[in-house]
């Protein structure tokens, strides 16, 4: 069943009022990939009675007050993105199509949608119910964080949003236990601050817990405040692990944002159940009257089979928001979710993807990192793939092999993310697994992310090297010749990261060129989000890790021609300057314009019968 999102489903649930109501930026699409279905489904299991609001008007009461006022708690999220990075460009320019907007105009997300909506709650709800912000956007802003759009660090989004509560990271722990505190508050059998994975607003610091720069001291436009900002967001990246993660707390007025540890991963019993909650894999009826959602083509029949990353690129949210530690759901749920997808009636048979946020992750994890955490001082895949990682490709090739026997799946392709540097690490079984996905699995072409191809933004950037890149191209067009299959490997590129220059872009296109032999289309321009650590360099044009300064790009033309020397087509040469066709019409027209003459295209037909009198 979906989620009610009017009073007439309310009332035929026999429900009076509701204790939690959710709002999002995006249309409500009942999916495991939409973090607000999947939040009110819990909800709804553990008892809790929740409606959804989607993309609420901003100019009236009129959505806002539709299910009346929750009795626990309202839940705001920006969508599956931020809002800013939904509404602009890398150049700052606005979006106009949205893929989570019905009609796909983008018309209905606000800027800074968290705490917007907060403010729409208390316009027409006064001393209401606690607010609790959540999803990727307030995840990533749970700190002072350096916004690229005003282009200054902002505060908390909690403080900024006058919010009372945030969840971040994968909340689905935190908002089941901060909904039991709300509910029993006095007689709560926990206390706020054992709860993980939320932050909340204190009038003092909690004792033992790590102090990162006030707001005041970060904020400043000078080389002590960019300083102060670098040291405090390197101590909050080093505290996202679950393992060995402290609490933090930060000075953002006169009083201070407290963050507690992350939850921890869910284990494959906790992805199963959450897996299993019963999504329409739709848009709500409500909304889909408004016109057609994109992103519902991507989403309706994709299968989610882990969470995490321990790629942890530096442009990537990933790290803070879900996590390094991979999490996978078992073998048994996947198939059964298979299987229905085979009763669906819109389903025709094609399983658009298989995989998480890189899709031959599935199955094996590192057991030291485990049991202790992630490493402080080495990552697992940088700069080469860590020994004590073990890749094994196993799990994933027979969870395919078993998806493609299931009867009515004519096609399960492999969509997200490939590395291809994991796959020729894995001595047992990465040959048999590579031939698998490219035997099967490739709808024609498969999508790689080298981001770039130089040693010095390779190195900034917190990706390896070329070699796995150029090895794997070689044996994917080998297995491909071999089944007789015309597939293609497409290259996603980065633009003006920082440490890139168009120099460096010459040498990408040249690189493109000679060993790839194409020109790249899937190129983007680095946009700084909210706490990655190639934001933290682009904002202090400063390594990371190191105090040497690095050129970062800032001026918009600049960052636009880094892009188009990947992607434009060549220039003619001045001596190559094309005559004008006297047999164009374009030609023609303009010729006429000006009073000269051109030829005739050719003989005049003859007229056909008599002329019309």
């Amino acid at each position: 069943m979906f989620i009610p999102t009017t009073p007439q489903e309310v009332k035929h649930l026999g429900w009076n009022a509701l204790d939690v109501i959710l709002i999002t930026g995006d249309t409500y699409i009942d999916s495991p990939f939409t973090g607000v279905a999947v939040i009110g489904k819990l909800l709804m299991r553990h008892g809790y009675r929740v409606g959804i609001i989607a993309q609420p008007t901003m100019d009236s009461n009129a959505d806002i007050s539709r299910l009346g006022e929750p009795t626990l708690f309202w839940g705001i999220t920006s969508g599956a993105v931020d809002s800013m990075v939904s509404n602009y460009t890398a150049l700052k320019k606005w979006r106009k199509s949205d893929d989570y907007t019905p009609g796909g105009i983008n018309d209905r997300r606000p800027d800074r949608a968290g705490i917007a909506y907060t403010n729409l709650v208390r316009r027409y709800f006064k001393q209401t119910a606690p607010i609790v912000l959540g999803g990727i956007e307030a995840s990533l802003r749970r700190i002072c964080h350096y916004d690229y759009w005003s282009n200054t660090i902002r505060r908390s989004i909690l403080f900024d949003a006058k919010a009372d509560y945030l969840v971040y990271g994968m909340g689905e722990e935190a908002i089941i236990a901060l909904a039991q505190y709300l509910k029993e508050k006095t007689n709560s059998p926990i206390q706020i601050s054992e709860i993980r994975g939320i932050c909340y607003i204190s009038n003092s610091p909690p004792a033992h817990y790590t102090s990162l720069a006030p707001y005041p001291e970060v904020s400043t436009k000078t080389s002590e405040g960019r300083n102060a900002f670098k040291k405090s967001f390197l101590t909050f990246y080093e505290n996202c692990d679950p393992l060995t993660a402290k609490g933090l707390v930060q000075q953002q007025d006169s009083r201070y944002l407290v963050q507690n540890p992350p939850s921890f991963p869910p284990d494959t019993l906790a992805m199963d159940k959450i897996a299993a909650l019963d999504f329409e894999r739709d848009v709500h009826p409500f909304y889909k009257k408004r016109g057609k959602v994109k992103a519902l083509d991507t989403i309706q029949f994709s299968i989610a089979t882990h969470r995490g990353c321990y790629g942890e690129c530096n442009f990537c949210a990933i790290a803070v928001h879900e996590g390094r530690t991979v999490s996978w759901r078992s073998e048994a749920s996947i198939l059964e979710e298979v299987r229905h997808f085979t009763k669906h009636p819109d389903f025709k048979g094609i399983i658009t993807d298989v995989g998480g946020p890189t899709a031959n992750m599935y199955g094996f994890e590192c057991h030291k990192k485990l049991e202790k955490g992630a490493c402080s001082n080495k990552r697992c895949l940088y700069p080469a793939v860590c020994k004590q990682l073990h890749p094994d490709h196993t799990a994933h090739r027979m969870l395919l092999e078993k998806i493609k026997s299931i009867n009515g799946i004519r096609k399960a392709f492999v969509t997200s993310g490939i590395r291809p540097d994991l796959i020729l690490a894995d001595t047992k079984s990465g040959s048999r697994y590579m031939e698998q996905i490219v035997g099967h699995h490739v709808s024609g072409q498969m999508k790689l992310a080298p981001e770039h191809t130089e040693p010095l933004i390779l190195n900034l950037m917190g990706k390896p090297g070329t070699d796995a890149l150029m090895a794997f191209k070689k044996v994917f067009d080998t297995i491909s010749k071999k089944v007789g299959k015309k597939q293609f490997l497409t290259y996603y590129f980065i633009a003006a990261h920082p440490g890139c220059t168009a120099n460096e872009m010459k040498k990408v296109a040249a690189f493109a060129g000679q060993h790839l032999h194409l020109k790249p289309e899937q190129v983007q321009i680095f946009t700084p989000t909210p706490s990655t650590l190639s934001t933290l360099m682009y904002y202090t044009e400063e390594g990371f890790n190191t105090e040497n300064s690095i050129f970062v790009e800032k001026d918009m033309r600049q960052k636009e021609r880094q892009k188009k020397i990947l992607t434009a087509s060549p220039i003619r040469p001045a001596t190559a300057k094309k005559e004008k066709n006297p047999h164009n019409s374009k030609d023609r027209r303009s010729a006429k314009k000006y009073g000269a003459t051109l030829p005739c295209r050719g003989k005049k037909r003859k007229r056909r019968g008599k002329r019309r009198e």
